[in-house]
């Protein structure tokens, strides 16, 4: 599992912390003594895959390089209701004003995992991946993206620099697939089984099968002889995710493991 770059991750919690505490937390200045040091922990309130742990405990890091991490579960373990995550001691000040910082990254980070496991479940014992897709929160995708891999998928493109993927509007402005293909080879959207073949016909390097039934797709691997990689978009849900996985497909890209995955319920306690 790829590990995150913590200079390129930095500038997004300066920036997080800067949005939350702003000119200053008023209220734990007020109650809070100077120099108090307490203990805290992240305790889970719900089962799921962890995420972010690393990424979430560096928020307190920059606050106050002094506070310890006494001790600390690792991303991609299995976690049940009423585990503690990790435990902390240091300035009272530094940890609450970084807490809720902290915990919205890592129920965020831990929700995606969390969903993404139950897809890479789902489909255990086919040849299927699970993939993402660009349907990130904007600044988060390295974050995002990395929660996927956590919780066993799989990266599909990071931005629109590192792969070709041609779309129904890049196919309509050039004037169909054959014209989109003569100006660029790479992946590229087909609605049908006419498209597709046209698709490989004209040199697509892999085809990215557009809200199809389970049928059609069945009749586009059979007929896929040269082995382009396929992969299966949109409508894909937990509950029918095997039947899209079952019909010999390569990849599954799914749009809800980042859009739409709900956060695990951590809550962090002194």
């Amino acid at each position: 599992m790829n590990r995150l770059n913590q200079e390129e991750i930095l500038p997004l919690l300066k920036a997080a912390i800067e949005e939350d505490i702003g000119t200053g937390d008023i209220t734990t200045d007020a109650i809070v003594p100077e120099n108090l040091d307490v203990r805290g922990y992240f305790l889970s309130k719900a089962d799921g895959i962890l995420a972010g742990i690393d990424v979430s405990l560096m928020v307190f890091w920059i606050l106050d390089n002094n506070i310890n991490i006494l001790n600390k579960l690792e991303d991609g373990k299995e976690i049940k209701r009423g585990d503690v995550i990790a435990e902390i001691k240091g300035n009272a000040r530094a940890i609450l004003k970084g807490e809720r910082v902290a915990l919205n990254i890592l129920q965020r980070l831990s929700g995606i995992a969390t969903l993404t496991s139950k897809f890479v479940e789902k489909i255990k014992g086919t040849d299927a991946k699970i993939l993402d897709t660009r349907k990130t929160t904007p600044i988060l995708r390295k974050l995002e993206k990395y929660a996927v891999r956590v919780g066993g998928g799989e990266n599909h493109r990071f931005g629109l620099y590192d792969a070709v993927l041609i779309k129904d509007n890049h196919i309509k402005i050039a004037g169909g697939i054959t014209k989109a293909l003569n100006k660029v080879k790479g992946e590229i959207e087909v609605k049908n089984k006419q498209e597709f073949i046209e698709a490989v016909e004209n040199g697509a390097k892999r085809v990215l099968l557009d809200n199809m039934e389970v049928s059609n797709i069945e009749e586009i691997v059979k007929i896929n002889r040269r082995k382009i990689p396929l992969e299966v978009s949109g409508g894909v849900t937990l509950e029918n995710v095997r039947e899209y996985a079952n019909t010999g497909i390569d990849y599954i890209s799914v749009g809800m493991l980042t859009h739409s995955a709900p956060a695990l319920d951590i809550s962090f306690k002194i």
